[in-house]
């Protein structure tokens, strides 16, 4: 599974960390990244000088990451729950893993691991398909299988809101100020071949027992051209501490 997430999930533009950085207001020497996965965020911060300390439960995936980071990378195979307070972080941040963190004193812990005035950043987003057609003949070729492939909000927040999850936590909260939603926009173009094995790396397949999940699959090739248009924004959500 580590391979196919390098393989076939999208990296992150240099764009992405200039907004967090210009967030900031100061320099991020220090940050510590919740679920880093294969390191797709990971290595972009680093290049930007900053030590990195990449946190995930999954081991497989942090070797993964060593084979493609800088020196200023520190891993540390541990869910974000048993990451205990100590080191004090400039930024700390999630890119598509902060829906995997248990919601239960989600923010005190984040705010225990900064500085003070430091940064929270999260950011992540769906790809879609960009062809209405196209994604209208895949979603009625997963449709026996699945409804939706997509993660629905973690707090319920609608879709037509305007400020969206973990925003609308963060304004919650009483451990951040300043919370600031914004969209990179990003378009795609990826081969059949590889747009599914970009699905294959979507939990909404990954939970489907192994014999639906290959018949889906199956289905959804059949539909689709040799090439898709993705639309895979960034919806990117910052604070910082009180």
């Amino acid at each position: 599974m580590a391979e196919a997430y390098e393989r076939f999930r999208p990296g992150y533009p240099v764009e992405l960390f200039d907004m967090v950085l210009a967030y900031a207001g100061r320099p991020v020497r220090t940050a510590l990244e919740i679920g880093a996965g294969t390191g797709k965020a990971t290595r972009l911060l680093a290049q930007s000088g900053a030590t990195v300390t990449a946190t995930d439960p999954d081991r497989a995936m942090l070797d993964e990451l060593r084979k493609h980071v800088s020196a200023n990378v520190r891993t540390v195979h541990a869910a974000f729950e048993e990451v205990r307070p100590g080191e004090r972080y400039g930024l700390v941040y999630a890119a598509a893993a902060l829906h995997w963190t248990n919601p239960e004193g989600r923010w005190s812990r984040v705010a225990a691991l900064l500085e003070p005035g430091g940064v929270f950043a999260s950011f992540g987003g769906p790809v879609r398909l960009a062809d209405p057609a196209v994604e209208e003949a895949v979603r009625a070729a997963r449709a026996p299988f699945l409804e939706s492939d997509e993660i629905p909000s973690p707090d319920g927040t609608p879709a037509e809101q305007d400020m969206q999850w973990p925003g609308t936590e963060l304004q919650r909260s009483d451990w951040f100020t300043d919370v600031q939603q914004s969209v990179l926009e990003r378009r795609l173009t990826m081969s059949a071949r590889d747009f599914l094995g970009h699905l294959s790396t979507i939990s909404a397949y990954l939970v489907l027992p192994a014999v639906e999940r290959d018949q889906v699959f199956r289905r959804i090739g059949e539909v689709l051209p040799e090439t898709v248009e993705l639309a895979a924004d960034i919806t990117v959500h910052l604070a910082r501490t009180v």
